[in-house]
């Protein structure tokens, strides 16, 4: 499924308005905490309403199942709900999928269940958007720009920005910035030695 055209841009448009809104540079992260108070989000683990057992039975069954859904038990209460059993990267991915649909003022649709809470979801395509925007909130493209001016390699802007190594792979992948540096070096290559015949 492809993204409507322009998506891209608006995505890179929300992620500068959210960084300027908590007093963030382009090139900063963005932690998905800061954007939850931002928006007036509560993220909380889901071993805060269930016993954790629950959560280790919903896996072993299968694993996978739940990551994270947004809650609103009251018109003026908004709360994310991620999988405790998680790891730090997948949580913050999770959180950060689900803070991308705020920010998209995507309808919450299907009702669906985990255990006895209800929660809802949304379609395919919003969850498409969601999952684009939330990439761009946690590894900007400037950001990215800047730590492959540093020479940093994946594992490393992994594990600097609390996300996988797959996370981080795919960012650089879709966002150029990889090509967009060799090609700046190339042509301050170039300049240079334009400069040295002269």
């Amino acid at each position: 499924m492809a993204l409507r055209r322009g998506f891209k841009s608006e995505a890179e448009r929300i992620v500068r308005r959210v960084q300027t809104e908590i007093g963030l540079s382009a090139a900063d992260p963005i932690p998905p905490e800061r954007v939850a108070e931002l928006l007036g989000i509560e993220v909380i683990a889901g071993d805060e309403l269930l016993p954790r057992q629950r959560f280790v039975e919903l896996h072993n069954i299968q694993p996978d199942a739940f990551s994270a859904c947004t809650l609103r038990p009251s018109p003026d209460r908004v709360v994310i709900v991620h999988n405790p059993l998680s790891s730090e990267s997948r949580q913050n991915s999770d959180v950060a999928h689900e803070l991308a649909h705020t920010l998209l003022d995507h309808e919450l649709s299907r009702v669906q269940r985990l255990g006895d809470v209800t929660f809802l979801s949304c379609d395919p395509i919003q969850e498409e958007e969601a999952a684009w925007l939330s990439g761009c909130l946690l590894l900007p493209r400037a950001l990215l720009l800047a730590e492959v001016r540093r020479g940093a390699e994946v594992k490393v802007i992994a594990q600097k920005h609390g996300v996988s190594e797959r996370m981080a792979q795919y960012r650089l992948d879709v966002t150029g910035v990889v090509r967009q540096n060799q090609a700046a070096m190339k042509k301050t290559l170039q300049d240079l030695s334009i400069q040295v015949r002269l």
